[in-house]
């Protein structure tokens, strides 16, 4: 049975759920965001946990590393779009809250995990 390695990983689960979440609040944006920020926030969130799954299936530290930074420019991208579509008034104080915390939770967990994998390749 193959071992799947990501799904063993807290951030992995945190990213899933911070997609289920993107996608729950988009569901009430407006329609003429179908094709712009609404789409754009949910490719975002979740090549967020794809990129950390991709590189923990990869034989190498650095391989998982670079795929690694892939997910936290993916973050920052989701945060950027989170900061529009609160200023366009399309989610609530309360959900800009939630996600604000759940983008920091991941953007610290990915920093540890890069300087943890950075650390096992110098030894």
């Amino acid at each position: 049975m193959y071992v799947r390695p990501h799904k063993r990983l807290d951030i992995w689960k945190e990213s899933v759920k911070l997609s289920i979440d993107i996608y729950r609040i988009t569901e009430h944006f407006p329609k003429s965001e179908a094709y712009g920020l609404t789409s754009q926030m949910r490719r975002a969130a979740v090549s967020v946990p794809a990129n950390v799954a991709e590189g923990a299936a990869r034989k190498s530290s650095k391989e998982f590393t670079a795929y690694l930074y892939i997910s936290g420019g993916s973050l920052s991208e989701l945060d950027t779009l989170i900061e529009i579509a609160a200023q366009l008034e399309y989610i609530t104080a309360s959900e800009r809250e939630k996600l604000d915390k759940q983008v920091e939770s991941i953007g610290c967990k990915l920093g540890g995990l890069i300087t943890h994998l950075a650390s096992r390749t110098t030894r």
